[in-house]
């Protein structure tokens, strides 16, 4: 009996770190950063996600404490990968802006200077970037369903092993992907290297027999 309990202690830790370790290196979650913006120009943070999945982000700027002009503002701009526009604000101190992804692909925010700034010095912006497991309020979900302890980290643990299989799914679906434009491009190259091959060919045949002719015609040979 004994053995039995510290053997599915033994594998419940294991599966918990398991859990943590892939959490960490495979799930998209959270990411927070301190950017540095010039008085001019654009500073970019990009994120590759997958489709359906919730992004929650908080922004501030630092203030300087040497800054005689008053706070400085930015503008910002959040887009998809094909480009449309999914938040938008200019002349601002700090916001926050959510989405849930609706392809999968690079979804880029980008921040810079804003014009009615004075005195053009560089600007620190805090950036809190949450994705999927780490977007999700677990708060609500405890007071909602009533639970609490080993339970609720039961409940987390659930969602990351959730996260991991569909990000896993996500990964072996852009690696067929990936194999079948190689297998095309491989295709295509090799057809070409026929075709430049056949194409060497046959000029070389024609450059023969027109000089066979001309040393014919010149009674040479």
């Amino acid at each position: 009996m004994g053995n039995n309990t510290a053997t599915t202690l033994l594998l419940s830790l294991l599966f918990c770190f398991l859990c943590l370790f892939f959490s960490i290196n495979l799930v998209p979650s959270a990411l927070a950063i301190w950017l540095t913006l010039p008085s001019s120009g654009t500073k970019c943070v990009s994120e590759e996600i997958q489709s359906n999945v919730v992004v929650l982000a908080d922004y501030i700027v630092i203030p300087n404490r040497n800054d005689d002009f008053g706070s400085p503002t930015i503008a910002l701009k959040v887009t998809s990968p094909y480009g449309n526009d999914l938040h938008h604000k200019e002349n601002t101190t700090y916001g926050n802006f959510a989405f849930t992804s609706q392809e999968a692909g690079s979804y880029m925010a980008c921040f810079r200077a804003d014009g009615h700034n004075q005195g053009g010095e560089e600007i620190t912006l805090n950036l809190d970037w949450k994705i999927g497991i780490a977007a999700k309020d677990w708060d609500s979900v405890a007071r909602k369903e009533k639970i609490e302890g080993v339970e609720l980290e039961l409940r987390k643990l659930e969602g990351v092993a959730d996260a991991i299989h569909k990000n896993m799914l996500y990964l072996k679906h852009r690696e067929e992907g990936v194999r079948t434009v190689s297998e095309k491009t491989n295709s295509r190259v090799a057809w070409f290297g026929i075709m430049s091959l056949g194409i060497c060919i046959t000029v070389s045949a024609l450059q023969v027999w027109r000089l066979k002719r001309f040393f014919r015609n010149k009674k040479l040979i």
